[in-house]
């Protein structure tokens, strides 16, 4: 019930972070434009008590009535034929807010993915996550002399010597930036951030750093 709180309603405050469960989510689209765009691909894997549950993780393509244009496919390599031969929005969607249960949302730019999945999921008449914790603003407000706050994803993995071998594949990205989350994680429990409440305020504190 905590969790649900959290994830809807921005309540956790008590949540200790290693008993938070955590989906961290990634979304391969047809373009940047999270009002326009259309989504391909999502996936999602779980973190809980403080590591990678294994063999719990969610990927699917979503089907698409025509192929993305050429340069974007060359950017996720998930071809035409595939587009079309993914699974119905609605089926996709539905099978992923299943796997989502009342874990917290997690996203590197946390925002894009939270729009491109709410216009999706309410066009299949489901209700979109809520409560998202962005990496992108937490990792900069955690190790504020890391670098500039600007920094990619793959400046944060590099940062925290994470390989990610599997770069804009959906399942791929998701699973880095799980790495990351512990990583960051571990880094917050160090500085004697021990609850879902105080990371939260440390992440929006974080928002002035990436603007």
């Amino acid at each position: 019930m905590r969790n649900v709180l959290a994830r809807f309603f921005g309540a956790g405050e008590a949540i200790a972070l290693r008993a938070a469960r955590w989906a961290v989510v990634d979304c391969e689209t047809s373009g940047l434009d999270p009002a326009r765009d259309r989504l391909l691909a999502v996936a999602a894997v779980r973190v809980e008590g403080g590591k990678i549950v294994l063999g719990e993780s969610f990927s699917d393509l979503v089907r698409q009535e025509s192929p993305s244009d050429p340069s974007n496919i060359l950017v996720h390599g998930i071809g035409g034929e595939a587009q079309r031969s993914g699974r119905p929005a609605a089926e996709a969607l539905r099978d992923f807010a299943a796997f989502l249960g009342d874990a917290l949302p997690v996203a590197f730019h946390a925002p894009f993915d939270e729009a491109i999945l709410r216009r999706a999921m309410r066009a299949a008449g489901l209700r979109p996550p809520r409560g998202w914790l962005d990496l992108a603003r937490l990792a900069p407000a955690l190790l504020p002399g890391a670098g500039h706050a600007r920094r990619t994803l793959d400046d944060w993995l590099g940062h925290f010597g994470i390989v990610n071998l599997a770069r804009h594949d959906a399942l791929g990205d998701a699973y880095a930036t799980a790495q990351l989350l512990l990583a960051l994680l571990a880094e917050a429990e160090r500085q004697n951030t021990g609850t879902v409440g105080t990371l939260r305020r440390l992440e929006r504190a974080g928002r002035w750093l990436v603007r």
